[in-house]
């Protein structure tokens, strides 16, 4: 069984920047694509950045290129999103997603509880 736990979330200026961190409970870290996902109220949930096993392929919402930056660290079984220049559409609750498929999500990847960012002044 996989549990992943999310931190870092909280208010903060536009412009201003946030590092989110997941930390992945359970065996087998290096064999699970990793993602961070957001949902805005009464929006869908989105795919924001996606990472592959080996940290060396990653895939970025249009909206957040140039400004989020998707890690982790295989050692430690954790997953980061750094967030820069942050914009209030980037307000909502974020989501680390573990997986197998690349681009693909299916009823037994892994979801945490979400951690909420809100970019205001």
């Amino acid at each position: 069984q996989v549990q992943l736990v999310e931190s870092g979330g909280g208010l903060v200026q536009p412009g201003g920047s946030l590092k989110l961190s997941c930390e992945f409970h359970g065996h087998g870290f290096i064999t699970y694509h990793m993602a961070w996902y957001r949902q805005a109220p009464g929006q869908a949930r989105e795919s924001v950045a996606l990472i592959d096993t080996t940290g060396m392929h990653t895939s970025y919402l249009g909206s957040v290129k140039g400004r989020f930056v998707v890690s982790r660290v295989n050692g430690m079984d954790k997953l980061y999103l750094e967030m820069n220049n942050v914009l209030p559409e980037d307000t909502g609750r974020y989501f680390c997603w573990a997986g197998k498929g690349w681009k693909v999500t299916d009823a037994s990847d892994y979801w945490g509880q979400g951690t909420q960012v809100t970019v205001s002044a």
